[in-house]
C-alpha cells in the first residue's frame, strides 16, 4: 500500500515576511538587540494585520496611519511608536527589495514629533572627581579605573566597552581597535591615563579575577567572565555615589551613566575645537545628522552663559 505524499504547509505571507525581515537585518551586520527589537514591534503589527484580514499587499498608508493612531492613543511614549514605526518601513522595505511588493506604504509614513533633550553631560572636574577617586587598593577598583578612564578617553559605548579584548588595546600606537554598531570595527586614539590605568589593571588585576587563561575578554568579572553592560551601569553608579556623596537613587547618580561619559568626551572635544566630522568618526556615528545633537549642546551652553552674563540679555 502506497504511503500518502503529505501536503505541503501552505504558505504565510506574513511569516514570510518576518522571517526575510530576520535575514535582511543579520545580512546587514545589525545587532543581536537590534534584530530582537525589530522583530517584536514588527510581529505586534502582524498580529493587528491579521485581526484586520490584511495580508502584506492590502497594507496602504491609510492603515498604517490608523495602526500608529492605536498606539498613541495607548499612550505609548513617541520614542516608543518611532521605533515601531522604523520596524513597519524596515518590513515593506525588505519586500520591495525581494520584489514581493512594488513600493513601500510606509514610506509616506512620518513618525511622531521626539521631544528634544540635551544628552547629560559632566563638566571635565566633575569627570576628574569621578575617576580620581576610584582607589587603586582592589582589583575590581583597578578593573573599574581602568575601564571609566577608557570610556572617556576614547567616547566609546557600554557595549564597545564590555566587547573589548585584551589584544585590543595597541599600547605602542596609544589606539584602540573597537567593533561598534553593525559589526564596524574602527581605530580611535586613547589617552595617557587611560593606558597607564589599563596597564595596571593588567599587571596587578585581571590576573586575580581570571579563572580561565583561555578568556580573551579585557574587563572580567570577580568570577572570571566578560562583564556586561549592566555591570558596567552598576558599578559607575557605585562610583558616582562615592564621589558626589549623594544617595542611590536620587537625580544625582541616575544621570551619570556610560553614555554621560560618551557625550561628555564628545562636548568636551567640540568645546576646544575638534571639527565635527572628526567627532563623528571617533563616536563611530554612520551619519552626521546624529553627532550634531552636540552642536546643540554647545549651543545651549553659549545661551545659557549669554543670559547670565551679559547685561542686555
Amino acid at each position: 500500500m502506497k504511503k500518502m505524499a503529505m501536503a505541503a504547509e501552505p504558505s504565510d505571507p506574513w511569516r514570510d515576511a518576518l522571517a526575510l525581515l530576520a535575514q535582511d537585518l543579520l545580512s546587514r551586520g545589525a545587532a543581536e538587540k537590534t534584530r530582537a527589537a525589530y522583530a517584536s514591534d514588527a510581529g505586534q503589527f502582524v498580529r493587528w494585520a491579521r485581526d484586520h484580514a490584511l495580508v502584506p499587499g492590502d497594507v496602504t498608508p491609510r492603515a498604517l496611519r490608523r495602526y500608529a493612531a492605536g498606539l498613541t492613543e495607548q499612550r505609548q511614549a513617541p520614542t516608543t511608536v518611532a521605533r515601531k514605526l522604523a520596524s513597519l518601513r524596515a518590513v515593506f522595505r525588505t519586500l520591495v527589495e525581494h520584489g514581493q511588493l512594488e513600493q513601500n506604504p510606509a514610506d509616506l509614513l512620518s513618525a511622531p514629533r521626539k521631544a528634544q533633550r540635551l544628552p547629560r553631560v559632566l563638566k571635565p572636574a566633575e569627570v576628574a572627581a569621578l575617576l580620581d577617586r576610584i582607589p587603586a587598593d582592589s582589583a575590581l577598583a583597578l578593573r573599574d579605573r581602568a575601564l571609566f578612564e577608557l570610556a572617556y578617553a576614547s567616547g566609546l559605548r557600554a557595549e564597545e566597552i564590555v566587547n573589548l579584548d585584551v589584544d585590543s588595546i595597541e599600547f605602542d600606537d596609544e589606539r584602540v581597535r573597537v567593533e561598534g554598531k553593525g559589526g564596524k570595527t574602527r581605530i580611535v586614539p586613547t589617552g595617557e591615563p587611560a593606558l597607564r590605568a589599563i596597564e595596571r589593571y593588567l599587571a596587578r588585576a585581571r590576573a586575580a579575577l581570571a579563572n580561565d587563561d583561555t578568556e580573551p575578554a579585557l574587563f572580567i568579572s570577580k568570577s572570571g567572565r566578560r562583564l556586561s553592560t549592566s555591570d558596567v551601569r552598576r558599578r559607575l553608579r557605585v562610583w558616582a555615589q562615592r564621589a558626589t556623596g549623594v544617595a542611590e537613587g536620587t537625580a544625582g547618580v541616575a544621570g551619570v551613566s556610560p553614555h554621560s561619559l560618551r557625550h561628555s568626551f564628545a562636548t568636551h572635544l567640540l568645546e576646544n575645537g575638534a571639527d565635527l566630522r572628526s567627532i563623528q568618526e571617533l563616536l563611530g556615528h554612520a551619519s552626521i545628522s546624529t553627532t550634531q545633537v552636540y552642536t546643540r549642546v554647545e549651543s545651549g551652553r553659549l545661551r545659557s552663559a549669554y543670559a547670565q552674563s551679559h547685561p542686555r540679555a
